[in-house]
């Protein structure tokens, strides 16, 4: 009776640790492996666009009014959800806390590159 997985794992003549692979276990962890690949593949185009956009000089700071709808989360980085002065949401994160239904002043952002984001004013 087999109680647990055992990894066998192989040293060559030159030193170096190999793993029996075979063709049949290939097969059988392709969809994982494939799925790893894709998700890895995925990210690292995400990562970049966020160091471009950080690397991205600012544009132009614009005032605007906004009005707390909600906000979800505790401590630091409270996540709240604005209703513009143009009746449009947007997802602002602070670590200050704000009273739902007042009116507050955020900055629009866009940075050179054309990335548009939003802050609280500070």
């Amino acid at each position: 009776m087999k109680v647990g997985l055992q990894a066998t794992t192989w040293i060559n003549s030159w030193g170096f640790m190999s793993m029996p692979w075979t063709y049949a276990d290939l097969k059988r962890n392709a969809f994982g492996v494939i799925l790893s690949i894709a998700l890895f593949a995925a990210m690292v185009p995400s990562a970049l666009n966020k160091w471009t956009n950080d690397a991205s000089p600012i544009r132009s700071v614009d005032p605007v009014d906004a009005t707390i709808k909600s906000g979800q989360g505790k401590g630091r980085n409270i996540q709240y959800l604005l209703v513009l002065e143009n009746g449009s949401t947007v997802l602002v994160y602070d670590d200050l806390p704000h009273l739902i239904g007042s009116r507050v002043g955020i900055e629009r952002v866009t940075r050179d590159n054309g990335f548009v984001f939003y802050r609280f004013a500070s």
